[in-house]
């Protein structure tokens, strides 16, 4: 089983990114991807998530209206579009995947290895 995130990188306050998540070795549209971003000194926290069909996703209230979450299941990927970036979404942006769509990280029993976003002038 692996998730390959990738996508992070430096960009301005207000600027974009799409993060992308590969998954290999398991049933990827059984199970739910999750997006979680971890603060330098702050817990993990729920960024987003979306159901195996594809048809329920959850977002945090701090990106409601700027990040939204997809997932193309014959490619095996997961999107995280985010906009209107701030500095505070600076951290390292994990994806997840797990039965149940949810914005804890209990119940996601596979993880990849993170890809750092910077949002800074």
């Amino acid at each position: 089983v692996q998730l390959q995130a990738s996508g992070g990188g430096l960009v301005q306050p207000g600027g974009s990114l799409r993060l992308s998540c590969a998954a290999s070795g398991f049933t990827f549209d059984y199970d739910a991807i999750g997006w979680f971003r971890q603060a330098p000194g702050k817990e993990h926290e729920g960024v987003i998530c979306i159901s195996g069909s594809g048809s329920i996703t959850y977002s945090a209230d701090s990106v409601k209206g700027r990040f939204t979450i997809s997932r193309d299941n014959a490619k095996n990927t997961a999107y995280l579009q985010m906009s209107s970036l701030k500095p505070e979404d600076t951290a390292v942006y994990y994806c997840a995947a797990g039965r149940i769509c949810r914005l804890t990280t209990r119940g996601y029993n596979y993880w990849g290895q993170g890809t750092l976003v910077t949002v800074s002038s």
